[in-house]
């Protein structure tokens, strides 16, 4: 069964990855589940950003929490050892894999909810691809967004062409969430306000590239974007800022004191991470415009709040 949902979308939610960092929206999305919100037309993540999607639209509360805190770091997934002998850093197909295996997925739940779309970037052409995500791509497309070049070995087929990281070409896709139709924008970022992504110094960026092109062999266009990804990310960035005139973006970010990098497996940074979640997901809830409105007339669900105590 494939999602049927086709008509032009007014509110959107996106949620940037960031491997470890994704711990954060893992937090914002239980509050969402808590406080029954889904109040979104469709839904676009990238990286771990899809994978907490998943999580979020099969209704599965601290599962995503689960995966990160416990899955993530075992080394099956991330294992230096065996990226120095050649093979992967972080294996995000046994991840994924493993956290369907232990925490099952309802994707019924996910088809009846709303179309959710995943990024990954094309090995040849270097671009962003946006597959809305049904029975027949779910698997590959989720491990094609988080096969970040170098660290995880491997390219991923999808429909006889080979992907990689979405957050290589587009890492917040807001501006594809506007050309979808959405005027109403919800992001979900890993990095708090005001983060700029740096270019690699000369010197560096040099270096990345001798080693990239020992690893990807031909795909210059691959690396390309791969060099040009600060510009990208900032262009996103300033598209939140300053959206066209039509458009209301909403941000949700980590506060200053976020303290989670791509591979932090420091459990006590983890869990204070996800409470940094839950808390801005929370305060989100308070601030929407809609949430307590003549849809819902209710006051917030307890829970919510009982969670930020403990």
């Amino acid at each position: 069964m494939t999602n049927s949902h086709s008509a032009p979308a007014c509110r959107a939610l996106v949620v940037e990855g960031g491997a470890m960092r994704g711990i954060f929206a893992a937090g914002v999305l239980d509050a969402f589940m808590q406080g029954n919100h889904y109040d979104f037309d469709l839904a676009l993540g990238v990286s771990a950003g899809a994978t907490n999607l998943t999580g979020y639209l099969a209704r599965r509360p601290g599962r995503n929490r689960r995966v990160i805190t416990e899955l993530a770091r075992q080394r099956d997934f991330f294992n230096p050892a065996r990226f120095m002998r050649g093979g992967h850093l972080t294996d995000v197909n046994w991840l994924w894999h493993q956290g369907l295996e232990q925490h099952p997925l309802d994707v019924q739940r996910i088809w009846d909810s709303m179309p959710l779309y995943a990024v990954g970037t094309h090995i040849d052409s270097g671009e962003a691809a946006y597959w809305q995500i049904n029975d027949s791509n779910l698997h590959a497309a989720m491990v094609a967004s988080c096969a970040l070049p170098y660290l995880y070995r491997d390219s991923v087929e999808i429909d006889g062409e080979w992907f990689v990281d979405g957050g290589v070409a587009d890492s917040i896709p807001v501006r594809k969430a506007y050309e979808l139709g959405a005027r109403d924008i919800t992001v979900v970022l890993s990095r708090p306000r005001g983060y700029r992504k740096l270019q690699y110094p000369h010197g560096m960026m040099e270096q990345v590239q001798q080693r990239m092109l020992q690893h990807l062999g031909e795909e210059a266009h691959l690396l390309s974007a791969m060099m040009l990804r600060a510009d990208d990310y900032n262009d996103s960035l300033e598209f939140i800022d300053h959206p066209p005139a039509d458009c209301r973006v909403r941000v949700i970010a980590p506060p200053a004191q976020f303290a989670v990098s791509r591979l932090t497996m420091n459990i006590d940074r983890l869990h204070q991470g996800y409470r940094m979640g839950l808390a801005a997901g929370t305060e989100y809830l308070l601030s929407y415009d809609d949430y307590f409105g003549a849809n819902l007339q209710q006051t917030p669900p307890p829970s919510l709040f009982a969670r930020l105590q403990r």
